[in-house]
């Protein structure tokens, strides 16, 4: 099995679909680019009156392949980000 950071690597980044899920909110799960995460989290967070600017680390850290560091960020914004099947 190939890891996450290897798929998104060996992929076209611009073809590269992430699968956002909302921890909070059962049944919340999304397909976006990696340019969608931003406005998809913070959608998120704004319904529950909140603003970070860890939204933006989780991007960077995704685009750069830093997956313990996205996960460890993701965990923070109570959400789970992968790599889509």
């Amino acid at each position: 099995m190939r890891s996450l950071s290897s798929l998104a690597r060996r992929a076209d980044r611009g073809a590269v679909t992430y699968e956002l899920t909302d921890r909070l909110h059962t049944g919340r799960t999304v397909h976006v680019a990696a340019d969608d995460i931003n406005s998809t989290v913070s959608a998120w967070l704004a319904e529950l009156g909140v603003h970070s600017p860890l939204v933006e680390e989780l991007v960077r850290m995704v685009r750069d392949g830093e997956w313990a560091a996205a996960y460890a960020i993701a965990d923070r914004l109570s959400v789970d980000v992968a790599v889509a099947p």
